[in-house]
């Protein structure tokens, strides 16, 4: 295909969105951050979906807008206890910039409507910011994401640096929010990466690969061993802060890490961080051994911005009665 090459005539492209939204409306998943168009919701269900399960999304997303249910509640409270809040979700990076990002909106009155302006703020990239234009403002911007490339790719044999450009040629000009997230959830529910189900396609008249093709290969995961010390006395556990220079997760609390001991573990686990598989093991132990750290109350614990690992420990260790 020629870079300036139309994918589709007129009046095909009339057909293509009509077929896509009419199958949209009736199959999309009624998840919490489709309840409404609020720029606020809007931002932050876009940037929890950028490196997280939707499943996990589901979850985490009202109990974060319960917490801080406006952007000025946002840009009020304390980095930690953002941070707090998000934790479990990974790529804590996303929760600095979207502090930082709420403080510029207070500071300015609100949000932009344009993408141009959107993309300014912290921790919001083209993207991004033509998904929150498009959905809460009905501006006529496309959005290019995995998904979309790959329904892209499939249908029309679209390569990567044509997407963006021909996404904005597919595009609905009066209901650009809807046609975007029909694009996406095709991708997500239907155009999958190693299965598709072509029969459930709401447009495989228009597709020219039938599933073929443009699937990734997956990515190489690494494993790797890890252990930690459990040092519990009168229901406060001792933990460690992070450094700020830590490429993940800096400055979050967790358990301190150990050298396997003797004998077996309190707990065996596994998790999963960016592209490593953690085999992790729990062992007990008694005091400080030196460590910089604290002793915190269990029953406070989770007002601390825990990793995702020293959560999931914890809640595991406390509902099997250990300690």
């Amino acid at each position: 295909m020629k870079s300036a090459e139309p994918i589709l005539m007129p009046d095909e492209r009339r057909a293509f969105r009509c077929r896509l939204l009419h199958w949209f409306g009736r199959n999309k998943r009624q998840l919490p951050w489709r309840a409404d168009r609020d720029p606020y919701h809007v931002w932050i269900s876009e940037i929890m979906l950028q490196q997280t399960r939707a499943a996990v999304v589901q979850v985490r997303y009202p109990d974060f807008l319960a917490r801080f249910p406006s952007v000025e509640r946002l840009a009020a409270a304390k980095l930690p206890e953002v941070l707090a809040a998000w934790s479990g979700l990974g790529y804590y990076r996303r929760a600095c910039a979207l502090h930082a990002a709420a403080r510029e909106l207070v500071k300015h009155c609100g949000f932009p409507r344009t993408p141009e302006e959107l993309a300014v703020l912290p921790g919001i990239g083209r993207y991004t910011a033509a998904a929150i234009a498009s959905i809460a403002f009905d501006r006529p911007c496309a959005v290019v994401d995995g998904n979309v490339e790959r329904v892209l790719g499939r249908l029309f044999l679209v390569r990567k640096q044509h997407a963006w450009r021909v996404a904005a040629e597919l595009l609905h000009p009066r209901q650009p929010g809807a046609f975007n997230q029909a694009m996406m959830e095709l991708g997500a529910t239907v155009c999958l990466p190693q299965a598709p189900l072509c029969n459930a396609c709401p447009v495989l008249a228009w597709c020219r690969t039938r599933g073929v093709g443009v699937s990734r290969a997956g990515s190489l995961r690494h494993k790797k061993q890890v252990a930690y010390r459990l040092a519990v006395r009168e229901q406060t556990v001792f933990l460690v802060r992070r450094e700020a220079h830590e490429s993940l997760m800096p400055r979050m609390w967790e358990l301190p890490q150990t050298q396997p001991g003797v004998g077996a573990p309190a707990l065996r686990l596994r998790h999963a961080i960016t592209d490593t598989d953690h085999q992790v093991s729990v062992y007990r132990g008694s005091g400080a051994n030196g460590v910089a750290g604290r002793w915190v109350k269990l029953a406070e614990v989770e007002r601390l911005p825990l990793t995702g690992l020293t959560q999931k420990i914890l809640r595991r260790l406390c509902k099997s009665g250990i300690p």
